[in-house]
């Protein structure tokens, strides 16, 4: 008996010692992070690669850091990725990332936010359930949730108001922008942020939705004549973490980690706020433009009007189409969006 005892104890050791080398050993691999598409140069060079680079004698253990488009890695792959443990923390778009669960996309539906501290309100409703359903659903933890932007319009043509884009082929790149689009009379063509600026040239679309600063990074106003500074969306993008990996990490370095993440977090969020009003002004060319190439395009101002028309069609086009496919896969999806982003936004998914 006292043998058999004996050799319990020694099996449990063990497998006691087994587990905590593990742990121990997964604790000190190399984090391996995909970030942002290179292109995406001040995200990437000012921000992700220097905070990559000095975070892992933060948390004390090595960190290995790519671009997305450096190792092929594509964009729509992200939250499997993740889940799989291929990689540990990834740079993931949230419009990619509603191809696997149409949820996501709640986050920033087109014509839902007015503006970019409207934007934040409604993220900071909505963070906690997007965390809770990554870990469910994807093995994944929230570490980032920031936009590029307001995604807005180049065009070509006479445009003073969203209602003159009936009849336009505009360049978009979700599905809730898509529906916005359509509402407005216009036809949505989805197209590679690459393949815009061709596209306008030559006619392939008279349109093009993206950010201030993109835009003008990607030369649009040489092909585009017209600003329209209605947001139409705002590209949120995330850093997701592989849960197990989370998991492994001390008490002491999760909290790390959280702190070093809101920080980066809160960069890019003024980033998106300062680059893109630098850009704004120089697409128009006005006098304070400091940081972009200087343009001469028309902007059409924005008014109540406007925004009226706007909020119009995202009760009667985009929520419902939205809320109906979402429900689909999430029986409660609808409850917690209007608790969440429709609370802070002020619309309602009936």
């Amino acid at each position: 008996m006292q043998s058999l005892k004996l050799k319990q104890w020694a099996t449990s050791v063990a497998i006691g010692a087994s587990l905590m080398i593990s742990a121990t050993a997964i604790a000190q691999t190399p984090l391996r992070v995909v970030g942002n598409f290179s292109g995406n140069k001040i995200h990437v060079e000012e921000i992700e690669r220097p905070f990559f680079e000095a975070l892992g004698p933060k948390v004390g253990v090595p960190v290995v850091y790519n671009t997305m488009d450096a190792i092929g890695v594509n964009a729509a792959d992200a939250l499997r990725m993740i889940r799989s443990g291929s990689f540990d923390i990834m740079s993931v778009q949230i419009g990619m990332a509603a191809r696997d669960d149409p949820f996501f996309e709640g986050i920033d539906l087109a014509g839902v936010a007015s503006d970019l501290g409207a934007q934040r309100k409604a993220i900071n409703a909505v963070k906690d359930s997007i965390d809770e359903r990554l870990q469910t659903r994807f093995n994944a933890k929230l570490m980032t949730l920031w936009p590029f932007g307001e995604q807005v319009l180049f065009c070509t043509g006479d445009i003073n108001s969203v209602d003159d884009l009936k009849g336009k082929k505009v360049r978009v790149f979700t599905s809730s922008m898509s529906r916005l689009v359509e509402g407005l009379g216009a036809t949505p063509v989805t197209l590679q942020f690459s393949e815009v600026y061709l596209a306008l040239q030559r006619g392939v679309a008279d349109c093009g939705v993206t950010a201030p600063s993109a835009g003008n990074s990607g030369k649009w106003p040489e092909v585009t004549d017209v600003f329209l500074p209605l947001p139409l969306s705002y590209s949120v993008q995330g850093h997701f973490m592989n849960l197990d990996r989370w998991n492994a990490m001390s008490s002491e370095q999760q909290s790390t980690l959280q702190a070093e993440f809101a920080a980066m977090d809160d960069r890019m969020w003024d980033l998106a706020d300062t680059y893109n009003k630098d850009a704004a002004r120089c697409n128009t060319g006005q006098d304070d433009c400091k940081h972009h190439t200087k343009y001469t395009m028309r902007e059409v101002p924005i008014d109540a009007k406007n925004r009226e028309r706007v909020v119009e069609l995202t009760n009667a086009a985009v929520l419902p189409s939205w809320g109906a496919s979402c429900t689909r896969g999430f029986k409660e999806c609808i409850p917690v969006w209007n608790e969440t982003v429709g609370n802070a936004t002020g619309f309602e998914i009936k």
